[in-house]
């Protein structure tokens, strides 16, 4: 009964989302996103969560879903965001709760809609990678991955979601690898100023900048192999 209704819900969201998507100021709005997770600038998003005012939370809460949904977008942007805004601790939980929720919809979404449609967010490429790390580590493999900041978030809970995993299993394996990396994060975005903050940021872009890449290019590679 619990499974039947989550699955109902996730459907609701998608065919909300697909009905919203033919509005034209719903796309410009999503243009508008793309722009801002482009920019690779803290600045950028925490006066776009600014300007939302006492909803600043909500918005970043959904921030960080959709980012994980349009994979791979970089979410440390929201996190040292939230902390900056909303203080390193309150910051650190808002960021870690709406990372665990966007990493459940990953998941579910890839269990209910299969590899062939989850291709279209991700690379084929990207998804076989991750399929060997679940052939070696098995459960594992979230925790492990969860910790290294250079193996993509998102891609993972996909991946993790096309598996025979539970999902209690998950989630208890990417609430407990996650927690480190957003304490760290929260506590670079709002403690740090000036010249180091931006040697933190410029590491992350490069990290993010990278899973970019490889995701875009093993996308490229796998479109060109089926046509």
């Amino acid at each position: 009964m619990f499974k039947r209704r989550q699955r109902n819900i996730v459907i609701l969201l998608c065919l909300i989302g697909g009905a919203m998507m033919w509005f034209e100021p719903v796309r410009h709005q999503l243009k508008a996103l793309w722009g801002l997770f482009s920019s690779l600038d803290v600045n950028v998003m925490m006066e776009y969560l600014r300007s939302f005012g006492p909803w600043a939370m909500a918005v970043s809460f959904l921030l960080m879903i959709f980012q994980a949904v349009a994979a791979p977008l970089p979410a440390f942007l929201i996190t040292f965001a939230n902390a900056a805004l909303f203080g390193w601790w309150q910051g650190a939980l808002l960021s870690w709760c709406s990372s665990m929720v966007a990493a459940w919809l990953c998941f579910v979404l890839a269990r209910w809609l299969g590899r062939d449609t989850i291709e279209k967010f991700v690379s084929e490429k990207a998804l076989d990678s991750s399929d060997r790390f679940f052939e070696r580590y098995g459960k594992h493999t979230i925790l492990i991955c969860r910790l290294l900041p250079f193996i993509s978030f998102d891609i993972i809970s996909y991946a993790a979601g096309l598996t025979s995993i539970k999902v209690s299993v998950f989630l208890m394996a990417t609430g407990i690898g996650q927690l480190p990396a957003t304490l760290v994060y929260s506590y670079v975005g709002g403690m740090l100023t000036g010249g180091l903050r931006w040697f933190i940021t410029g590491l992350l872009i490069m990290f993010s900048l990278s899973i970019l890449i490889f995701a875009l290019k093993n996308k490229k590679h796998s479109r060109g192999n089926n046509s």
